[in-house]
């Protein structure tokens, strides 16, 4: 059992680092492609906003994952390790592929595959919540990141936008970075659960301390392994200028924040892409990348397949091999 606990505690942390390199794009692509920050100081900023989230705003989130959907007090420390390296493979995969796909789904369809094949109860209740949310994260962003977009142009003029990528200063640079850093403060605590409610499901640690372990393990991935995402979601998507970056940041951050206030967690890259959208159609010449849309949105399709399919089948190997 010790070993399996060590292996939990690895996998949990690989996963969270995982995880921060996975949504750097979501986080910072907006000040990056507009030109106010940077590559490396882009991710040096975001990483202590992420830490801060994590610890501190990721309760309630840590919670749902930990107690809300398996329908079990304390889940056995082998069903926690299958859930965790269902996730964990899949994440890196698409990362490794440079696909933005949704963890949070790919984790909570783990879960779900994996209580199915151990016999363990789903509060289908809470998968019902998550759904709604899920789908309707995207439409609001779409919708905040149009109205946000239309009002930073009304306030402060269309005249003097730069073209995308050409570097900024002033107060509209500091603007961008100051919206990334809350991105990152909301990243932290919406993401953080996906590896470290398995600590919560066990009971090996409480919430303060999972989400501390998982927050380094997410700013370690910022650090190391976060350029590819950054650079993918950052020029790849849609044509940016600055008031429609800001408009995408603050739309997605808003949407984040709400529903992790009620305990519930969504797809950054969800909310990002759908707040990108919003701000392109708001703009003659914002157009949309369709081919990477497409394949983003292939990726949120396979993400639970996957999820629920290698989590169930982990839980067969491991009765197989009398794990649990």
């Amino acid at each position: 059992m010790l070993l399996l606990v060590i292996v939990l505690i690895a996998a949990a942390f690989g996963f969270a680092y995982s995880l921060g390199a996975h949504y750097t794009g979501a986080c910072m692509g907006m000040p990056y492609a507009a030109g106010a920050i940077r590559l490396v100081p882009a991710l040096l900023v975001m990483a202590p906003f992420v830490l801060v989230g994590a610890i501190f705003a990721s309760g309630a989130v840590e919670a749902t994952v930990g107690h809300g959907i398996l329908a079990e007090a304390t889940v056995a420390v082998p069903l926690a390790v299958a859930i965790i390296l269902s996730a964990f493979c899949l994440t890196a995969a698409y990362n490794f592929v440079r696909i933005p796909t949704s963890t949070i789904q790919i984790l909570v369809f783990s879960a779900v595959g994996a209580g199915i094949g151990a016999g363990v109860g789903i509060r289908w209740a809470t998968i019902e919540v998550l759904l709604f949310v899920w789908a309707s994260a995207p439409f609001a962003a779409c919708a905040l990141g149009f109205l946000f977009t239309r009002a930073l142009d009304r306030w402060a003029g269309r005249g003097g936008d730069r073209p995308r990528g050409t570097p900024m200063t002033g107060p509209v640079a500091f603007a961008l970075v100051a919206i990334g850093s809350a991105a990152s403060f909301a990243m932290g605590a919406n993401d953080v659960a996906n590896a470290s409610g398995a600590f919560v499901m066990t009971g090996l640690f409480g919430l303060l301390v999972a989400g501390l372990v998982g927050g380094v393990g997410m700013v370690l991935g910022v650090l190391t392994w976060g350029r590819p995402l950054l650079q993918r979601v950052a020029f790849d998507v849609v044509k940016l200028d600055p008031r429609s970056a800001a408009g995408s940041q603050l739309a997605q951050s808003a949407v984040i924040l709400v529903s992790v206030s009620f305990g519930y967690f969504t797809s950054m890259n969800q909310a990002l892409v759908g707040a990108m959208i919003g701000a392109g159609l708001s703009r003659p010449g914002g157009a949309v990348i369709r081919g990477t849309v497409r394949s983003v949105l292939a990726g949120w399709a396979v993400g639970p397949v996957s999820g629920a399919a290698l989590g169930f089948a982990l839980v067969a190997l491991f009765r197989f091999t009398h794990l649990l």
